[in-house]
């Protein structure tokens, strides 16, 4: 015997009691639960007041039609998705192709056979548990994905909050009197403190990728300048080995382009640190080549050449797969997590290209891949003073903090104070709103995830008392946060945000942000 939660109900709706009891009989046989309904409100009524699998229609009833039955129920939400199958004494094709029209799944001809009504009777009922089981299963993959969007959302901010203490604060102590032994220790801390975030956000990043949380912008940028940064960025890890750096662009490539220069760079990074982890004595190369050039947009191939230790054919096939290396002995002496690869595949099919790479054992490396950008065009005097860092930025400005999280707070004020701004610190959302509108500011720095007011609900609250003030010029706010989801950033600025720090920072990206904060400060006052 099934459960009754297994067992499934059909209505049967016709006027005349002899059909009602002969299909009643036929479906009770094969262990379904059956109501049944002589007119068309009746049959209203019921399928309101149960929930059920199936319902066979009679088109001629007493009151209202059929139709107007199939109609009623398929335009309310509580009934619109039980299957309806009509049934008609009818042989005209408008009447059948208007059963279909208003929502019907099938129709049964009468007279009808025994096995022609079971048939189409099981047919749609096995549709309709296997379409709940799509619906269910489709709706625990979300609640999955939702929770692993909600997770790694966590995981970043509570890995990044602590990260950001530590880097930020090597960062001031460096620039404190020191003895070269401790420049040195230093150094160390900030070499081992900078691993540990790439180790992070590799884990994050492949989740992320997963997850379907990998976003991509579409801005201005030049290639040679973000080029440039990869190898200044490597050029001390290169040093502590010896090795030469460098890159070449080809006559033809354009100069500016339109795309994502962060996940430009954070592969060509992946690539470098893996053939200079590879490589002991000789040089790694950046070339840039065009493979394809039309008027608006340019097809480039990137390559980084290396005189490292190769790879064979055999271990060629283990590169590009998550979590893998070439053999275990090479986590053990070279470390890493064995994502960059993956990671670095994953984005550059995401920018529509592909990537692979030619070796021999003992013969060095070379890692190639492609991506499409769209080419730029001249830009303008305007645009090309956004690039300068504004004549104002001498001025000093009073800033608000709002940061929860007793280190954080005070690497920004540190950092914010040697650059001769003054600064005013809230615990809170709440007490950041209150000194806001007891204080005056030249900009708030507002951490997202904070304690009873986040940093969102405080910059809509900010936003609507400005609003009710007839605020000309609002005070610019700029989210600071350790979470990188996708639709963060959107997030803030829907909410009346006007940029994004993210954690850990340095000094360099706070003056950065400083200097746009200073820029929009001073068009404001043309």
């Amino acid at each position: 015997m099934k459960e009754d939660s297994q067992i499934s109900k059909v209505l049967i709706v016709d006027d005349v009691q002899l059909n009602l009891d002969l299909m009643k009989d036929i479906l009770s046989e094969q262990g379904y639960m059956i109501a049944t309904a002589k007119n068309g409100k009746s049959a209203i009524a019921k399928a309101k007041a149960h929930k059920f699998d199936l319902i066979l229609l009679d088109i001629v009833l007493p009151d209202i039609d059929g139709f107007e039955v199939c109609q009623h129920l398929k335009s309310n939400p509580q009934t619109h998705d039980i299957p309806i199958i009509f049934l008609t004494a009818k042989r005209e094709k408008d009447s059948i192709i208007k059963g279909f029209q208003l929502g019907a799944v099938d129709y049964i001809q009468k007279p009808f056979s025994k096995e022609e009504l079971l048939a189409r009777v099981n047919l749609h009922l096995t549709l309709r548990k296997t379409q709940d089981e799509l619906i269910h299963s489709k709706d625990m993959a979300e609640a999955a994905a939702k929770a692993k969007a909600i997770f790694l959302a966590n995981m970043s901010h509570e890995i990044r909050t602590p990260m950001n203490g530590i880097v930020g604060m090597v960062d001031i102590l460096k620039r404190t009197p020191l003895s070269k032994e401790q420049l040195e220790y230093l150094d160390i801390i900030q070499i081992s403190g900078a691993n540990l975030l790439m180790i992070i956000n590799d884990v994050l990043d492949f989740s992320k990728i997963e997850a379907g949380q990998i976003t991509f912008e579409s801005i201005h940028f030049n290639l040679s300048d973000e080029v440039s940064e990869v190898i200044k960025l490597l050029k001390y890890k290169a040093d502590q080995k010896g090795l030469e750096l460098s890159y070449s662009l080809g006559p033809d490539v354009p100069e500016m382009l339109v795309g994502d220069p962060l996940r430009l760079k954070q592969v060509l990074i992946n690539l470098c640190n893996n053939s200079i982890k590879f490589t002991t004595e000789g040089f790694v190369k950046i070339k840039v080549e065009t493979i394809k050039l039309n008027e608006n947009k340019v097809v480039l191939k990137f390559e980084v050449q290396d005189t490292g230790i190769g790879i064979s054919s055999e271990n060629q096939l283990k590169l590009f797969k998550s979590f893998s290396q070439a053999d275990v002995s090479t986590t053990r002496k070279f470390g890493g997590t064995g994502l960059g690869l993956a990671i670095s595949k994953n984005l550059v099919q995401l920018m529509n290209g592909n990537i692979g790479i030619q070796s021999e054992e003992g013969n060095g490396a070379v890692f190639f891949f492609s991506c499409e950008f769209v080419i730029a065009q001249k830009i303008t005097i305007m645009e090309k003073e956004e690039f300068i860092p504004s004549e104002i930025a001498v001025k000093k400005l009073k800033i608000l903090l709002a940061e929860d999280n007793v280190i954080n707070q005070k690497v920004a004020t540190l950092n914010l104070a040697k650059m001769g701004h003054s600064v005013s610190v809230a615990s809170d959302g709440i007490e950041a709103v209150e000194l806001f509108e007891n204080e005056v500011f030249d900009v708030i720095f507002m951490d997202v995830q904070m304690p009873g007011m986040d940093g969102v609900e405080a910059t809509l609250a900010i936003r609507k008392w400005e609003q009710n003030n007839n605020v000309v010029n609002r005070i610019p706010i700029v989210a600071m946060t350790a979470n990188t989801l996708r639709s963060d950033k959107d997030i803030f600025m829907e909410a009346g945000m006007d940029d994004y720090l993210g954690k850990p920072f340095n000094s360099a990206e706070l003056v950065r942000v400083i200097e746009r904060i200073h820029q929009q400060l001073e068009r404001k006052n043309i």
